[in-house]
């Protein structure tokens, strides 16, 4: 099931996330609508404040590389960011919470992280260029942090008139949004 996805200014996606068990309810239901939320909003990662949920969970999956071999996909549980090492190197990202911005972010390109996968296996993975990068932005969202957080001051001002659009419904995506003011009213 496609669940919408929540949009910039909503308070969920701000909020440091809580540590799951094997017990919270339907987690296998849910990470299998969020697998089918990010591929239908042609994402590669997906974390659970974006659907409204502050838990620590996301996914990723960078789809296949050139040669056709299966890219890289994982569940993150409970994830912790052990170690960022390397020189920075930009790349442009965007978000499925902030539609139709996209920006350069500086990121270190080598990652080392602990976490749960969807089966209670306990990993610690070292990883490298897109994955690492993937990884460095979904956990942000696990911290309360977005991408935009990483601009200028001055980059920051220029942007602001489109996130208060987007904050506002005032946004067209193509997938289903859920906006601050749609939270309020419940």
């Amino acid at each position: 099931m496609k669940l919408p996805i929540v949009a910039y200014g909503d308070p969920v996606l701000r909020k440091l996330c809580v540590n799951i068990d094997e017990n919270y309810p339907d987690l296998q239901k849910l990470i299998s609508d969020m697998f089918d939320t990010m591929y239908a909003a042609s994402g590669v990662g997906l974390a659970a404040p974006q659907v409204g949920l502050p838990i620590r969970l996301f996914i990723a999956d960078t789809g296949e590389d050139e040669e056709g071999n299966q890219g890289f996909k994982r569940v993150f549980i409970n994830a912790t960011i052990l170690e960022e090492t390397g020189e920075p190197w930009g790349f442009v990202e965007g978000c499925l919470s902030i539609p139709e911005i996209r920006e350069e972010v500086m990121r270190k390109p080598n990652v080392r992280v602990q976490y749960y996968d969807e089966n209670w296996e306990l990993h610690e993975e070292e990883l490298t260029g897109m994955p690492a990068r993937v990884v460095q932005h979904e956990y942000d969202h696990i911290q309360g942090k977005l991408f935009t957080d990483t601009l200028s001051l001055l980059r920051k001002r220029m942007l602001k008139s489109k996130l208060d659009s987007i904050s506002k419904g005032d946004i067209r995506a193509e997938y289903k949004m859920k906006f601050p003011q749609q939270r309020k009213k419940r």
